[in-house]
């Protein structure tokens, strides 16, 4: 039988010190709390409770949306409250001292004039003035005005969080680290707890007044002076359906079918109103006619019901019809605004301005011709073409 080897307490020791050691590892990896990390303290935030506070006069911001143009100065003004409320919630919500919540201030007034021409350039494009008729009558056209901005400020606010904050906090790898469990980024802060609040209260006071305008609309009659210059007309037609089933107990007891189709006669040209020039050069022997951006100038839409099956228990009412219809105009609409309508518009324009002014340019001297600008009602730069036919 073997001698028994004698009991090594150093070796127990170690055992013990390194099962200890795996153990403490795999205790603060896994079973600790979520805020351990082997990020450097100093790029760590904790988020800590805040009520969101809105800068902005709710009332006042619906007519300022329904007309940007008009107001492009209470829009600016709007944006940047609306900006630094986003701002403000989030520096409070991360415990941001105060010296800090001055600078993110001061570091936002760096951005705001391009975040705004960018907001306001985006909002206008897709915002289409002339269909304000329209959308008062199926009561929603503040309600989408608030859509619309809602849509741009989710494409800027995120990127306006980043910008500022990784500006102000030390990052690791361009990266703000948060502490806690289940914890959103400072965008998802801004977008959740702030952007969507102020939305949802926006969208309120539009409902509000959606529907009084639209009740108004009955005993308005309105006469107006216009001076256009209509170049183009797109004529579509479109359908849609809508099934509705009613089930108890999982078995269908009552269906509803509704199918409607439109046609669509939409002009587009220039409103001669807005904006509408002729300059002559007789150093450079050119006469400049400046036309404003091209637009859709009227839209008349002719919806008609195809099929109507309703069931027993009635499951389509007033407002899915307006749905639809309303539905079927936008359509119409977006597709012809992201067509080549617009560019087509302009060069029938050119072709225009040159047959009505060359005769006329011509008779004061051979050496004048006509070239054709059109002037954006956002203020950007102005876009110079010339005519179609430079030897006439």
């Amino acid at each position: 039988m073997p001698p028994k080897e004698p009991f090594n307490v150093g070796r127990l020791i170690v055992f013990i010190l390194a099962v200890s050691l795996l153990g403490f590892i795999v205790y603060k990896y896994y079973f600790s709390d979520a805020s351990y990390t082997n990020i450097p303290q100093e790029v760590q935030i904790k988020y800590v409770p805040s009520d969101f506070k809105a800068d902005i006069d709710y009332d006042n911001a619906l007519p300022i949306l329904s007309n940007p143009v008009r107001y492009s100065r209470e829009f600016d003004q709007l944006i940047h409250d609306f900006n630094l409320s986003l701002l403000n919630h989030v520096a409070n919500r991360m415990n941001l001292s105060d010296s800090l919540k001055i600078r993110v201030r001061q570091e936002y007034e760096k951005h705001h004039s391009y975040i705004e021409k960018l907001m306001f350039n985006d909002f206008v494009a897709m915002r289409d003035s002339t269909s304000s008729l329209y959308n008062t009558w199926y009561q929603n056209e503040l309600t989408g005005a608030v859509d619309m901005l809602n849509e741009v400020a989710s494409k800027y606010t995120c990127f306006l969080i980043n910008q500022i904050l990784a500006t102000l906090i030390p990052t690791e790898e361009g990266k703000i680290y948060v502490k806690g469990q289940s914890v959103d980024t400072p965008c998802g802060v801004a977008l959740a707890e702030g952007l969507q609040p102020m939305i949802a209260r926006l969208k309120e006071r539009a409902a509000v007044q959606d529907f009084s305008r639209s009740k108004g609309i009955l005993q308005e009659r309105v006469e107006k002076a216009i001076a256009e210059l209509g170049t183009m007309e797109i004529r579509d037609r479109k359908g849609i359906g809508t099934s509705k089933q009613t089930k108890v107990l999982g078995v269908d007891v009552s269906s509803t079918e509704m199918e409607m189709s439109a046609i669509s006669i939409l002009k587009v040209g220039f409103k001669l109103d807005k904006f509408f020039d002729i300059s002559i050069s007789s150093k450079t022997g050119v006469v400049t006619v400046t036309l404003p951006e091209p637009e859709i100038l009227s839209h008349e839409v002719y919806p008609r019901i195809d099929k109507l099956d309703i069931g027993w228990m009635r499951e389509i009412d007033q407002a899915d019809f307006n749905k639809n219809m309303d539905l079927l105009r936008r359509e119409f609409r977006r597709e012809a605004l992201e067509s080549d309508v617009m560019d087509k518009a302009k060069q029938r324009a050119i072709e225009l301005m040159d047959t009505m002014m060359t005769p006329i340019v011509k008779g004061l001297s051979s050496r004048y011709e006509v070239k054709v600008r059109f002037k954006s009602i956002t203020n950007l730069p102005e876009n110079e073409v010339k005519p179609a036919n430079p030897d006439n």
